[in-house]
């Protein structure tokens, strides 16, 4: 299934449903399903409800109540384009809810950095709270999948000494466009990732070159903190990262889940005043 997150065009408070593609060739193609509640913390029910796909606006499908977990430098290519050594378990920080936002927003190009880049990953969203979980238990947490792009101040990882503000600024954290369920750990370790910034490719990427894997990583996080449901894992991303700046556009496709479209803007006084039920 794919679950959305979603207002209506002409605004109001946000709400979730199934989308339907015209691809699977079901009987309402290219539509999205409402349902009731909130998927990732209690039971839901479809209200009836059938919303045009190309009428919604598509909203982050997940705001973290808790924590964003990423992962750096978990393909081999990518650490060794930034002249970085492999480490030899997984590197790990957070980046906070306040720096997500969701499909065809922007991505503000702060006045404080020089060296805005795009890094395309798969995204683990997780469904249970979990502790200690060994990697044959890794599945029962998950969700779903979604696409997620680690926007980074490449030129203040150096000097802040620490990547807060190099990954955790407002708006360095789109995810979307939607999260797809019941998909098997081993089948996630062996989807496409491609990034294009205005259509043309930048990275090719697989998760399969992942040096610590999906249950790898779940294990290794939830040895030293507790994962909780709508909590996100970013994965790493593979070669190819590189610079954007205003005007440009950066789409993410993962084979499977679907595409993440998010144009770069710069910094105005105006950024980031939206809120949540803007949204």
């Amino acid at each position: 299934m794919r679950v959305a997150r979603f207002a209506s065009a002409s605004g109001g408070d946000p709400r979730y449903g199934l989308v339907e593609l015209a691809e699977d060739r079901g009987e309402h193609p290219d539509t999205i399903a409402v349902i009731t509640g909130d998927p990732l913390v209690g039971s839901v029910d479809y209200t009836g409800e059938r919303i045009p796909l190309a009428e919604a606006r598509l909203l982050s499908p997940v705001i973290p109540r808790s924590k964003i977990v990423a992962i750096g430098r978990n393909f081999a290519a990518h650490a060794a384009e930034l002249g970085n050594e492999i480490p030899q378990t997984p590197l790990t920080f957070f980046k906070p809810n306040t720096s997500v936002i969701g499909p065809g927003e922007p991505i503000i190009h702060p006045s404080f950095t020089d060296e805005l880049a795009y890094e395309g990953e798969l995204a683990v969203v997780i469904g249970r709270i979990g502790k200690e979980v060994p990697a044959a238990r890794a599945q029962d947490l998950i969700f779903g999948y979604t696409i997620a792009n680690d926007v980074t101040a490449r030129d203040l990882q150096g000097p802040d000494k620490q990547w807060a503000r190099a990954k955790g600024s407002d708006t360095f954290c789109p995810l979307g466009p939607w999260i797809v369920t019941h998909v098997p750990i081993d089948d996630a370790g062996h989807l496409q990732i491609t990034t294009t910034v205005d259509g043309d490719v930048r990275q090719d990427g697989n998760t399969d070159l992942m040096l610590h894997p999906i249950a790898e990583l779940i294990e290794w996080i939830t040895s030293f903190t507790t994962l909780l449901p709508g909590d996100v894992i970013l994965t790493g991303t593979p070669a190819g990262v590189g610079r954007i700046v205003p005007g440009q556009e950066v789409s993410i496709t993962i084979e499977g889940i679907g595409t993440l479209t998010n144009p770069v803007v710069a910094d105005s006084p105006a950024a980031g005043s939206s809120t949540e039920e803007e949204k």
